[in-house]
């Protein structure tokens, strides 16, 4: 359920804010975003993974943290976010 390295690479490609930049908070939720679609296609095959779940809602926690976060720092960067991944109302 991990995401292959050149699939890691295209989403940092794609959100990062500088040239090295791999920690921001865009690059961060959209690997964790990935992560949840990866693991919503598994749940598909296998309904009764009760300790995967318990990573899924790990993983929703984080990046809602992190959105809250970004929310807070800048609301332009924030907003051009979740509409870019499709996230959030």
């Amino acid at each position: 359920m991990a995401i292959e390295k050149t699939d890691r690479q295209a989403v940092i490609e794609k959100y990062k804010r500088s040239g090295a930049d791999t920690g921001s908070p865009e690059v961060q939720v959209a690997l964790l975003t990935q992560r949840l679609e990866n693991l919503a296609s598994h749940f598909e095959k296998h309904k009764k993974d009760v300790h995967s779940r318990r990573g899924l809602l790990q993983i929703v926690s984080k990046r809602k943290r992190l959105l809250n976060y970004l929310k807070n720092e800048d609301i332009n960067r924030y907003r051009t976010l979740i509409s870019e991944l499709g996230i959030r109302k």
